[in-house]
């Protein structure tokens, strides 16, 4: 439990708290956890190498590579439980925000694929200025923890927030997280994701707008509460590498059902957030169609509907999330189609709704029951991703 035997990325920058982090390795260490630390260059005028080494019992990275190796960050970030930037400076935030890698530490940070936590120092007017606040909120939007600044005196002599959070408290914090019980542990979950393509002939087909980012957050939401997730993905360039996710691509609503139907006999939780076309050509060219005089008829046929068959299927210990995206009458159409196919919640969201819908990442959306009817704020979408797996274990 908790952090014994946990492997620790630590990332110190360039701020006048890096002493505090020769601290923060002794109490993890202490606490059983194994550590790495890297170093951008300009943490290293603020303390040694050689004291952090030392403490670590490990090589301190401060350059990619040495006159001896090279160091590799892929191999560091996928090393790592859990990633934590201790103090983490205004710069380094904003290169975090902004995908900027110019250093071991952002190289490893952008490789990484375990949970990442950043203890923000800085000075009071530094931390309340609104590119900061903006580079905070865009950091959490991609998943990461933010771990609060503290309220004091400050380096330049001001009192305010903006102190790194306390070592003591910064491990507390990683305790607290990684003893959390994880709710799905054990339990399987379907996730349908993406759009999907019906071939008219070999270069064309018909689709929609779905990127596949709102189904993408809900797999590694219930990921990150411990279950198996198989996603279930249309054509998008979108992925995850997320651990306890199964991606299985798919390219046509056939192709979806067929893996919809296979997967969902062993599952406890599904979750059809996919935009799978209602309609597909009754017919494929087999060459391209070329251009002619007049109009062009295709004529349609209706592809198998997912969410009602396994609607049909559902057992007592399953439950099926659904999703509605409406144009008008929305909170009517997505109550009668939770009874419709047998859903036990369905997720609405309105294209009336600015930021809401396809291709953005933010949505707002409303969780209905056959009880209750909540309305959320616009959020990210790996937010409205908890929120939906909140429902989820609560229902």
């Amino acid at each position: 439990m908790g952090l014994t035997g946990k492997k620790i990325l630590l990332g110190i920058t360039g701020s006048i708290a890096a002493y505090k982090s020769a601290t923060l390795v002794r109490l993890l260490i202490k606490a059983g956890a194994e550590v790495q630390v890297l170093m951008t260059p300009a943490a290293t005028e603020f303390i040694s190498p050689l004291t952090i080494s030392t403490l670590s019992k490990k090589p301190v990275h401060a350059d990619i590579a040495t006159d001896a190796s090279w160091n590799n960050h892929v191999e560091l970030g996928l090393w790592a439980d859990v990633m934590i930037m201790a103090p983490l400076t205004a710069t380094t935030l904003a290169k975090m925000a902004h995908g900027f890698c110019d250093n071991i530490l952002t190289a490893s940070y952008l490789s990484a694929k375990c949970p990442v936590f950043v203890a923000p120092a800085m000075d009071l007017d530094m931390w309340k200025h609104p590119s900061t606040q903006g580079n905070i909120e865009k950091i959490k939007s991609y998943g990461n923890h933010i771990i609060p600044v503290g309220h004091g005196e400050l380096a330049s002599g001001l009192v305010g927030a903006g102190r790194m959070a306390e070592p003591e408290d910064i491990v507390s914090y990683l305790f607290n997280f990684l003893s959390e019980k994880k709710e799905l542990s054990g339990k399987k979950a379907v996730v349908t994701a993406g759009p999907t393509y019906e071939p008219i002939d070999p270069v064309r087909f018909i689709g929609n707008r779905s990127s596949g980012k709102m189904g993408i957050a809900i797999a590694e939401a219930l990921a990150a509460k411990g279950a198996m997730v198989d996603l279930i993905l249309g054509p998008t360039h979108l992925s995850t590498d997320v651990t306890g996710i199964n991606i299985i691509r798919v390219g046509t609503a056939q192709e979806m059902f067929e893996a919809a139907t296979q997967t969902f006999p062993d599952c406890a939780i599904a979750v059809l957030a996919a935009a799978v076309a209602d309609y597909r050509p009754e017919t494929i060219a087999d060459q391209k169609i070329k251009k002619k005089a007049g109009g062009l008829i295709i004529p349609l046929a209706r592809t198998k509907d997912i969410a009602a068959t396994l609607g049909k299927q559902k057992q007592p210990h399953q439950i099926i999330v659904g999703f509605a995206l409406e144009t008008n009458n929305e909170l009517e159409n997505a109550k009668g189609k939770l009874v419709k196919k047998n859903f036990d919640m369905i997720v609405l969201n309105s294209l009336q709704d600015k930021g809401a819908g396809f291709r953005h990442d933010t949505n707002k959306v409303k969780i209905i029951s056959a009880t209750e009817v909540k309305d959320f704020p616009l959020k990210s979408k790996k937010e409205v991703a908890v929120d939906i797996v909140k429902a989820i274990i609560h229902f």
